[in-house]
């Protein structure tokens, strides 16, 4: 095959087996895929060489028309790093991607879901914690941390520092195909995470038993919805706002906030990559948060004699 007739899908999936499988986690490949699937469905016919910066433009204006702006920068982010490739390899002759425009369909009104302190003491007192581990134990967990489903999941006794209140996240768990422990989903996600003191009792008497290598709470395949559904009849219940697991991590995270955690610190507590992550998620609390320092600024000026 000569190189100017390479198609740009055959040379995407190419690329994709040589850089990308074996380096980057089972989540990040299947993402490369969508692309490409994407791609196959866009520009099914157009090759390596034809690519210039207009065709470029054209196909994410394309790739917009059915998603929101910060998704067409993803496809763009998945597709930018090939496309370099073959410029440095010669098969394209300029850089496509200079001086790109991102383009989407306005974002959905999205109100994040979480409880308020009483809520949150409403549902963890209805929690059945008597005797042996089930999922409740599990919602508690996630509840006082605010770790991720497939980071609770993949914690063992062995991650448990008691002596100096800390859980050690260092992993996660495959529950969609069920190969087991995998590297957590970036290298900030990788850490401590201090607990109360109350957690610390309730944890120890919990796993004292438990084989210290194997995760607490997966015995044979683990169902996220399965989860979800005990939480959801918890809230019906208890007459609270029903959440999802990942609503508990947002709880989690806005609790703190309105009590005056930095964002530095709940980003880090999070595993965030970056604090912009933080601000972007809980945007609608920062102005929350900013209204009620507006006000006490004001208080205090006009206290002033």
């Amino acid at each position: 095959m000569q190189n100017n007739s390479i198609l740009f899908t055959d040379y995407y999936n190419e690329w994709i087996k040589i850089y990308k499988d074996g380096a980057v986690r089972k989540v990040t490949m299947n993402k490369y895929y969508l692309t490409l699937s994407w791609l196959k469905k866009l520009v099914p016919y157009l090759k390596i060489s034809d690519i210039t910066r207009r065709k470029y433009q054209e196909l994410l204006n394309d790739y917009a028309n059915f998603h929101e702006r910060q998704t067409t920068m993803d496809f763009h982010h998945q597709l930018k790093g090939a496309i370099l490739d073959a410029v440095d390899e010669g098969l394209i002759s300029i850089n496509p991607t200079r001086k790109i425009i991102i383009k989407g369909k306005k974002p959905r009104n999205k109100k994040i879901k979480y409880l308020n302190h009483f809520q949150l003491q409403t549902l963890i007192s209805g929690l059945d914690l008597r005797g042996n581990k089930n999922m409740d134990w599990l919602i508690l967990l996630i509840a006082k941390t605010g770790l991720r489903f497939s980071e609770a999941i993949a914690v063992t006794p062995k991650d448990f520092d008691f002596e100096h209140q800390v859980i050690n996240i260092n992993k996660t768990w495959d529950y969609k195909t069920n190969t087991g422990f995998q590297p957590t989903k970036n290298n900030t996600s990788s850490r401590k995470i201090q607990i109360d003191w109350k957690t610390v009792t309730q944890f120890s008497s919990l796993i004292k038993n438990h084989d210290n290598d194997k995760p607490i709470f997966v015995e044979n395949k683990i169902f996220n919805s399965t989860v979800n559904e005990r939480l959801s009849r918890h809230c019906d219940r208890l007459k609270i706002p029903k959440i999802s697991i990942h609503g508990l991590r947002h709880t989690h995270a806005s609790l703190l906030l309105f009590a005056g955690v930095s964002i530095a610190s709940v980003a880090r507590r999070l595993g965030h990559a970056s604090i912009n992550t933080t601000q972007k998620t809980y945007i609608h609390i920062i102005h929350e948060l900013e209204n009620k320092d507006i006000d006490q600024v004001m208080r205090l000026l006009s206290g002033l004699n």
